[in-house]
């Protein structure tokens, strides 16, 4: 049995260490196998260098075809397992092949690298970056071992950002405007806002204000669309009267939320919706969705 055992055990020892790896700030990043990691984090336009050691197992001799480091950016679909569509690709070749003996270690350089998109993980789709070294081999499978690590791209405070105003109603039952300071809110930012009672003549028991995350991912009859709800704040309790005004204040720190992704190289979307929401005293819902933007501040 130790025998079959150790026919499976990889030959050699690989590790990637960045050349600013004590000093890089580290995120949690959520591993394939549900457990939480810290992992380096990165900007686009960064450089992205350190080295590779690779050391075969007691000394015995590793024979190869060549080695190489490959920074990818991939996209996984969760319904379509085990295939990545990379978006970003770049390959340094670090050795010729050859037989290693003993530990070996190859600088690598990745410079000014354009990493267009945030990292993302979510309920059908997930965006990753990672660093790949591979040591081909004739005859046997191929030695490969992965460094992940997260982007994180900002956005300067929008120069237009224009207020939103609407109304809901029903004819000659219910007519309210409701007003949101804004349309694009960083990930720590507060909404703000006022819901004005023009017209009541229903009882209505309650009303909140709902954050939605909105998920799509493929195309056509393919599409798949996964929505949660992230946040409910009440807004009133009991029945308004005609010529009521009630504020709106919600803080979006304490949520999990992540920047807009539009049309991410045309495999998803995630949108985000804020949803008022009536409830009469026979709890019939009544709803209004608006789209807004979320984006990332420095040090968001």
């Amino acid at each position: 049995m130790n025998y079959i055992i150790g026919a499976f055990k990889s030959p050699c020892n690989i590790s990637i260490t960045l050349a600013d790896g004590r000093t890089r700030k580290q995120v949690p990043l959520k591993k394939e196998n549900g457990q939480m990691a810290k992992v380096p984090l990165f900007q686009s336009q960064e450089n992205i260098a350190g080295e590779v050691s690779i050391e075969p197992i007691q000394g015995k001799k590793l024979e190869h075809t060549g080695v190489k480091i490959e920074l990818l950016g991939q996209i996984e679909m969760y319904f379509d397992r085990g295939n990545f569509y990379d978006f970003t690709s770049l390959v340094r070749e670090l050795d010729v092949p050859g037989d290693l003996y003993e530990k070996k270690t190859y600088p690598f350089e990745f410079s000014t690298v354009e990493m267009p998109y945030e990292s993302y993980n979510g309920i059908n789709v997930r965006l990753r970056y990672v660093l790949k070294v591979t040591v081909s081999r004739n005859y046997v499978t191929n030695i490969v071992e992965y460094q992940d690590f997260v982007v994180r791209n900002y956005t300067p405070v929008p120069s237009i950002n224009n207020s939103i105003k609407m109304e809901v109603g029903i004819e000659d039952c219910l007519h309210i405007e409701f007003e949101y300071n804004k349309s694009k809110y960083h990930l720590k930012d507060v909404i703000l806002g006022k819901i004005y009672f023009l017209l009541v003549r229903i009882k209505i028991k309650n009303m909140e204000l709902e954050v939605r995350r909105r998920e799509s991912t493929g195309s056509g009859p393919s599409t798949y669309v996964e929505t949660e709800t992230l946040a409910k704040f009440e807004l009133m309790d009991g029945a308004p009267v005609r010529g009521e005004s009630i504020p709106i204040r919600l803080f979006l720190s304490p949520y999990e939320l992540t920047p807009t992704y539009r049309n991410i190289n045309n495999k998803f979307n995630v949108k985000y919706y804020l949803n008022l929401v009536l409830v009469d005293e026979e709890d019939r819902r009544y709803f209004k969705q608006q789209e807004i933007t979320i984006y990332r501040l420095q040090d968001t």
